[in-house]
């Protein structure tokens, strides 16, 4: 990804020296994986320095694998809860950190908060939700110039007349080789074969899902090959991950893992994968980013803004007339998108990628 120099902005003085960085982080599995990126170019850009990620509790499992964080400070609060006072008294425990820079990479007025409380000098994110005052290195997006969400986030760690890297480094989560093995002892998965995994979910919308009966399809085709195949996702994904585990005909070698692991637990069990089918969704970015040969799946969105950021990732798209609609559930009805992507052409995509062919869309 060829970077462009983005705009002026005030306040960003002296920002290549801050080493004590505090991040506050996004609220999205996938945005928290793609975060990774701007963690590995500032350490890259500032040897030595000190990155802390502010985000929800659940995320402390994604950055316990990256590297460069030195540690994650919880948010105690929902999705979406304003929580004022919270905000304020996490900040104020915050300023014995003495952190110089804070980077904001939500785009929300709350997400400011916290940095404006804790009174860190530089407090760089992109204009957003009317944030002048809690922020002071105010940045105004080019869309056009940056139209991707991991140069979108990479451009905040950088002063505001620096180009982005050549090549943007991609996420790469370490995954905890021992935990994995523990894991797959659990629930009766040999490492030693290969495994297939299926992440069928979406948290966005149904629109998003390709069809049970297509997942079953293919892990009835690696099945019969002598694969096993392990189907993630969240308790909420249960019912579906359900249905394709029946249809796939509940085979011993065939694992149905939804609801069942924690997030560590899925992380360190996809890398053990041979190969990875997945939905656009936060489980193939932490897939992609754990150098799992995978396929994603895209129908009414388009991996033009979040594509899986790894060489050994392809992409299989829809080319009807109304895709990608972005829309959570089918506005037509008919989800053709999704319906008309045939089993064969993942089996096909998958046998060429896990074959070590360069990364793809088709």
């Amino acid at each position: 990804m060829k970077g462009q120099a983005h705009p002026k902005a005030a306040g960003q003085a002296g920002a290549a020296l801050a080493t004590k960085i505090l991040v506050v982080g996004p609220s999205w599995v996938g945005d928290m994986v793609m975060s990774q990126s701007l963690y590995r170019v500032l350490r890259e850009r500032r040897p030595g320095c000190q990155i802390d990620v502010l985000a929800p509790a659940w995320s402390e499992a994604i950055l316990a694998r990256m590297p460069e964080v030195r540690r994650a400070i919880n948010l105690p609060l929902a999705h979406g809860e304003l929580g004022w006072a919270k905000r304020r008294a996490l900040g104020h425990s915050l300023r014995a950190e003495h952190y110089q820079q804070a980077i904001l990479l939500p785009n929300s007025l709350k997400s400011a908060l916290v940095p404006w409380f804790a009174r860190i000098p530089q407090r760089t994110g992109w204009r957003g939700e009317m944030r002048y005052g809690l922020l002071n290195d105010l940045r105004r997006l080019d869309e056009n110039a940056l139209p991707l969400m991991v140069e979108r986030f990479v451009a905040l760690g950088l002063a505001p007349v620096e180009a982005l890297p050549e090549t943007i480094p991609a996420p790469a989560l370490v995954a905890d080789a021992e935990l994995a093995q523990l894991a797959a002892e659990r629930f009766g998965i040999d490492p030693k074969r290969p495994i297939l995994a299926l992440c069928p979910g979406a948290e966005f919308g149904s629109a998003k899902r390709w069809p049970e009966s297509h997942f079953a399809a293919v892990a009835r085709h690696y099945l019969q090959q002598g694969w096993q195949v392990c189907l993630y996702g969240s308790a909420n994904d249960a019912p579906v991950t359900a249905t394709i585990h029946q249809a796939s005909g509940e085979q011993a070698a065939s694992f149905d893992l939804a609801g069942r692991t924690s997030l560590a637990e899925a992380v360190d069990l996809l890398s053990l994968s041979t190969a990875v089918l997945s939905n656009d969704s936060g489980l193939m970015h932490i897939a992609a980013a754990l150098e799992r040969p995978t396929v994603a799946v895209y129908g009414p969105t388009s991996p033009a803004f979040t594509p899986p950021l790894s060489k050994r990732s392809a992409t299989v798209l829809s080319t009807i007339d109304c895709a990608p609609c972005f829309e959570r559930e089918c506005p037509l009805g008919h989800h053709r998108c999704m319906q008309e992507l045939a089993p064969q052409r993942m089996i096909d995509t998958l046998d060429a990628l896990h074959s070590n062919s360069p990364a793809q869309s088709i």
